[in-house]
Order: structure tokens, then sequence, then C-alpha cells
């Protein structure tokens, strides 16, 4: 082993040691030694979006019982709901949980669902942020299929990163658009419904608008404000952080 199993205290050190060890590694090689290297503190969040196949598809040929958390904001397309279901029984996934925001939460916050409009922020947050910090109480090393190329916010990311006395794992950080596609294409992956009508990154329906060509791919995501983030992964300077600033 690398190194202790235990990441708390030392999440920083952790992820420098670690980028430093798999500074030339195959995503699938970073995949399998961080199931190794923290065995039963693993879970891999997906939104189960354009894109998401690919280390869904990884992560099948080496664990399909490794939890798989879908953030269920109760706002999702019907579509990613079906291919959530498509996509575990197509590689055989056995433990996929959707993460639900707390309905006394939603009661005090958003109670007639239209918090998005005003304060989309907050509507993340409480849908987003919240559920998946208290799922992560479980798992402290948690795997997502970010890139590099999706955002500037992204661009210096790398392949293991600190969230607190967390551990945040990126395989596919150097990945370009082209080497998600052949992937797909090479193990011949079935496309999210939506992508098929121009969506290129695909969260909540309300906040959500197919892109054009030529435009960043999460160009259609809470289109004509500067939010890019939902704040379960980075703010706008390109850090980790928490809360209606991380957005």
């Amino acid at each position: 082993m690398l190194l202790e199993h235990d990441i708390k205290g030392s999440a920083i050190d952790h992820a420098a040691a670690l980028n430093e060890a798999f500074a030339d590694a195959r995503a699938e090689e970073i995949l399998a030694a961080t199931l190794a290297e923290f065995p039963d503190q693993v879970a891999l969040v997906s939104s189960f979006g354009a894109d998401s196949a690919v280390l869904l598809h990884m992560i099948s040929q080496l664990d399909r019982n490794l939890p798989v958390l879908l953030i269920d904001t109760l706002m999702l397309f019907e579509e990613t709901l079906e291919y959530q279901r498509t996509l575990a029984d197509r590689l055989g996934l056995t433990n996929v949980r959707r993460i639900r925001p707390d309905p006394k939460d939603l009661m005090l916050t958003d109670p007639e669902g239209t918090l998005h409009r005003t304060d989309p922020d907050a509507c993340c947050v409480i849908r987003k942020v919240v559920p998946l910090d208290r799922a992560l109480v479980r798992w402290p090393v948690s795997i997502s299929g970010r890139r590099r190329h999706q955002t500037a916010a992204r661009a210096s990311l790398q392949p293991f990163e600190a969230d607190g006395d967390r551990l945040k794992v990126s395989p596919l950080a150097t990945w370009s658009r082209e080497a998600v596609r052949d992937y797909r294409e090479r193990h011949g992956l079935p496309p999210h419904p939506l992508t098929a009508k121009g969506f290129r990154s695909i969260g909540c329906h309300p906040c959500t608008t197919p892109v054009a060509e030529g435009e960043d791919d999460r160009a259609g995501r809470w289109r004509g404000t500067e939010k890019i983030e939902c704040g379960i992964h980075y703010g706008p300077d390109g850090r980790i952080q928490r809360g209606p600033a991380a957005a």
C-alpha cells in the first residue's frame, strides 16, 4: 500500500503523494489503485449524464457492487432516470443509490419548488450539496467524472484532490471530449437519450438547455447567468468549496 487506509487528517498529503505516484497512469489504473488503497471507503458519484457511461463501465470491470450515488434532486429529466436504469442493467451495477434532499429541508426552503428561479445557488445547495455531504459521511473517498476541458474552473484539475478531510478522485481529469466519445463507441455504450437533442451537459430539467455548435459543453447549464457549477465540486476560482459560494 502506498498510504494509510485512514485518510482523515492528511487528505492534502494523500492527494499530493497519489498525484505524484500516478502522474502517468491510465484512468483504469487510477481507479484500481483507489479501490485497493481505500477498501470500503469509496463511492462513485455519477450524474448518469451525457458522458457518465465511460466511468461507470470502468467501475463495472472492477467492482460491480461499488456504491454509485445518483443525486436525485427531484427535478431530473425522466430520460436521466431511465438512462440510469438502462446503464445499471447493461453494466450489471448492483449498488446504485439515489440520494434525495430531505423533505423537511424542502418544506422549509423550497415548498413551491420554484427556488431555482429566484436563487439557483440556494436551490443547488438544498437539493445537491447538502444531500451529498450527508451521504459522503459514510464514504470519505469519492470518484467523479470531472474533466479539465469542461470549464475554465476545472482547467487545473488533478486526478486526486483534497476536500477537507475527504479525498476526491477524477480518473478522467485529462481526457478530451474525443477520448470520451472514442471509449464509449469502442465499448458500445448507449448514449444518454438527450444527447441526440443537443444536450451535452445534463442536470435538472428547469436549468438545462441544449448546446449550440461551437458552445462550451456546459453552456446549457443555468443559461443566461454566470453560474457554472452546482457547488458539489468547484467554485469559480477552481478550488473546492462548500455552500452557495461554490456556485
